[in-house]
């Protein structure tokens, strides 16, 4: 039967928890990442209050009409509002929905600005500065860089753990990740009535992977959330209360050759009398170094199953986001697009 584990990792975050302890939390999230790609941390040391600020910020934002939302819209980069249908998942696979830019849900995206790094010349495109509705919504600024600041540390600690899970080094991924691209997505898919077409097909969020190493996902316990399993099926994910949601994304995958899964997720929130029930989540990206080559681990790759070719964390996110945002189909999409085809076929 699929599961999607529960995974204490207070050990890690504990400098008193012994090795053995550890060692213990580091072979389940082996055996996690082998099998589903996705986990469900608890742990984690994140408030309660962290989490209902983070909703109330998202609230009054979302609330905000159409029009002025999309004040914050930004063009080119991966930061500010998006509206509905502006965007399509499928396509960051090179996979065309029928409607194109058909995922109905909104979004907010922040991230890593290069003037918080000391490193030169920092490509804009992928630092870019944020957009903040500071003069619209008091409070969003301050709630969503407290949640930003504690996924980001929590995503280190994950690093850590993932590291020794994997047999490496201590410290192995530091100098990949000492000025890491990273990013906040914050989805809502309710919109009032009138402000956007519901007619036809809808789709929540299209079927996708991450991009970078992993994401830490906060999401409402609403149905929606989808994960396809290795026979091609797709199977509901609930968080249980308390618990985080961790998955790991493309540069894990490639870097692991599919040791450790990158998981196929999608969104399709429930509608009920021709209704949209509420359902909101904030995906952190923790996705690495811009100039982070990704290749193939020691010990990951064999002649039954070459590793991928090598590609920058910044190349592999940008061709993404190309086809996400832009409907351009990224190169060295195969596996991840067949494995789609398979689940489309087998539904």
């Amino acid at each position: 039967m699929f599961t999607v584990p529960i995974i204490d990792i207070s050990p890690y975050a504990d400098p008193a928890s012994t090795p053995a302890q550890r060692a213990e939390v580091a072979r389940q999230l082996d055996e996690a990442a082998t099998n589903v790609g996705f986990m469900q941390v608890v742990g984690h040391g994140i408030a309660q209050e962290s989490i209902d600020r983070l909703t109330a910020a998202l609230d009054a934002f979302y609330d905000l009409p159409l029009e002025v939302k999309k004040n914050y819209a930004r063009q080119g980069e991966n930061r500010g509002y998006s509206p509905p249908k502006s965007e399509s998942l499928s396509m960051s696979l090179g996979v065309a929905a029928a409607n194109q830019m058909n995922d109905f849900y909104e979004a907010f995206t922040v991230g890593s600005e290069g003037s918080w790094y000391e490193v030169d010349e920092l490509p804009v495109v992928s630092y870019p500065t944020n957009t903040w509705p500071d003069d619209t919504v008091e409070q969003f600024r301050p709630a969503i860089e407290h949640w930003f600041t504690q996924t980001r540390h929590l995503s280190r600690i994950l690093l850590h753990a993932f590291t020794d899970a994997l047999g490496l080094p201590a410290g192995y991924f530091d100098d990949l990740t000492d000025h890491s691209i990273d990013a906040l997505k914050m989805n809502n898919y309710t919109l009032p009535e009138g402000e956007i077409e519901l007619a036809g097909e809808l789709t929540g969020m299209g079927a996708h992977t991450d991009f970078g190493i992993l994401t830490v996902l906060w999401a409402d316990r609403v149905p929606g959330l989808q994960v396809l399993d290795r026979t091609g099926m797709w199977h509901d994910v609930q968080p249980e209360e308390g618990a985080l949601i961790v998955n790991l994304g493309d540069a894990m995958a490639r870097w692991t050759n599919d040791r450790w899964l990158s998981t196929m997720h999608r969104v399709d929130p429930p509608v009920v009398d021709g209704r949209i029930i509420r359902r909101r989540s904030a995906a952190f990206f923790f996705d690495g170094n811009f100039d982070a080559v990704i290749e193939t681990l020691p010990g990951c790759s064999g002649t039954d199953r070459p590793g991928y070719p090598p590609i920058t964390i910044a190349e592999n996110i940008n061709a993404k986001l190309a086809g996400m945002k832009q409907g351009v189909a990224p190169r060295d999409a195969e596996r991840e697009a067949q494995r789609l085809a398979t689940a489309q076929s087998a539904r």
